[in-house]
């Protein structure tokens, strides 16, 4: 019997070995903080904050979700969707994500990156070819918005676009040099466009010079608007179409939007500006260019930079399936090397510029906390996030398994002193 125990041993690990690893299923579920190591004591201080900002009138309302280990354990609004009716607002309420939309677009790239349809380094003059000649600005002249241009060292790729280090400026928010070009040949910020196409604007910034030589520096632009049109070349889908089927709909995320349906007009979150005698609602901004109910004018030109609305609870389940290293409810949507790739420095020594350089590096989508960049917040060496230029903002931190939202609809003096204030007091409530 003794001769036949290496091989039963052997028999034993051959089946260990075949047996199926069960795959852990984790959805965002509603959990008490003390059980993922938050102190509901200490989370009363965010809760008191957020009321005093509303007292105060810093904002009409806000609100926020925070997420540990898959458990939901701060979940509120605060304040108001309507300051002269008091009509409370509400978490469920829909909101414009504006620039929220580029982590989208980036995972439904690389989702097709995955199904081997493009190369990072590929060119993007092959999908299209009005980026085969690129030309990059010499001289500018602010009078007659004419200009000069050297011949690019290389064409840009489909890795500068994910990177935002192409060259490629933005309309009507970037410097002067590209919203004077930009507005000449129609090409727009993307949001609220009526009247074009998406292919038409893009193969016309193909035309156009780029701001800098590629991958020479960072610089925000329509990179991702640009990838939205890619996407739409790659998978032969609309652009909302393959958002729907291949990511919305398999993450229910049923309130996420670039027309908000009919039905869901009342969701949609008020927009509010601070003037020098307090903070009111506003149909239009940017000197009335924008209609804010650009969400709910059906339109087809779908940019993947900025056009989104959601919920923070639906972007929440989009940021878990991203902690969870690209799976959620036994989904897999990206592999765990995809958004190892996403959520790590692709920049090298260059630098996220937005007139004041910072410490952060950027990835695929993601401005990254550094080690070195730590020390300037609570935030561990790590954490990713982004938001929107209406003030809805969002950090994913790994080391802590956490994900926090924050969502407003206004533009205000006050507004950078509570981003500044909310961090810290989400952080203090971690006890564990």
């Amino acid at each position: 019997m003794k001769r036949y125990i290496p091989y039963l041993i052997l028999f034993f690990a051959l089946a260990a070995c075949d047996k199926p690893v069960e795959k852990k299923i984790s959805i965002l579920t509603e959990g008490i903080p003390e059980s993922v190591g938050f102190s509901s004591i200490r989370l009363a201080r965010l809760d008191s904050g957020m009321s005093d900002w509303v007292k105060k009138e810093w904002v009409n309302g806000s609100v926020v979700l925070i997420a540990r280990r898959n458990k939901i354990i701060f979940h509120k609004a605060y304040g108001y969707n309507d300051l002269v009716t008091k009509e409370l607002l509400d978490k469920d309420g829909i909101f414009r994500i504006a620039s929220q939309t580029k982590a989208i677009t980036t995972v439904a790239a690389m989702m097709l990156w995955e199904e081997g349809k493009f190369s990072l380094d590929d060119p993007v003059s092959i999908f299209i070819p009005s980026f085969a000649n690129q030309q990059v600005l010499e001289t500018f002249n602010p009078l007659d918005t004419t200009y000069t241009t050297v011949p690019a060292k290389r064409l840009i790729t489909v890795r500068d676009l994910l990177t935002q280090t192409s060259g490629i400026g933005y309309a009507g928010i970037g410097s002067a040099e590209a919203n004077a070009i930009y507005a000449k040949y129609n090409i727009t910020g993307g949001v609220g466009v009526e009247g074009q196409k998406l292919s038409d604007a893009m193969n016309r910034l193909g035309t156009l010079p780029l701001l800098f030589q590629p991958g020479e520096k960072w610089m925000y632009g329509l990179n991702t608007d640009l990838l939205g049109y890619l996407i739409e070349i790659w998978s032969g889908k609309s652009l909302e179409d393959f958002f729907t089927e291949r990511i919305f709909r398999p993450l229910g995320m049923n309130d996420t939007y670039f027309n908000v349906p009919t039905e869901k007009t009342s969701r949609l979150v008020n927009f509010f500006m601070e003037d020098a005698t307090g903070i009111k609602k506003q149909d239009k901004v940017w000197g009335g260019n924008l209609d804010m109910n650009f969400p709910l004018i059906k339109h087809d030109y779908f940019s993947g930079g900025g056009g989104l609305s959601s919920t923070i609870m639906d972007y929440a389940v989009f940021l878990q399936m991203l902690l969870n290293r690209g799976e959620y409810n036994g989904i897999q949507f990206l592999s765990h090397n995809t958004v190892r790739l996403m959520t790590m420095n692709q920049i090298g020594d260059l630098y996220v510029d937005f007139g004041v350089p910072t410490e952060n590096k950027f990835g695929f989508g993601f401005s990254l906390v550094t080690e070195n960049g730590s020390r300037l917040s609570p935030s561990q060496a790590g954490t990713y996030s982004w938001g929107g230029v209406f003030s809805t903002t969002y950090w994913v931190d790994p080391k802590e398994e956490m994900i926090v939202l924050l969502y407003r609809q206004m533009w205000g003096s006050h507004i950078v002193d509570t981003d500044k204030a909310f961090k810290p007091l989400v952080y203090q409530a971690i006890n564990d």
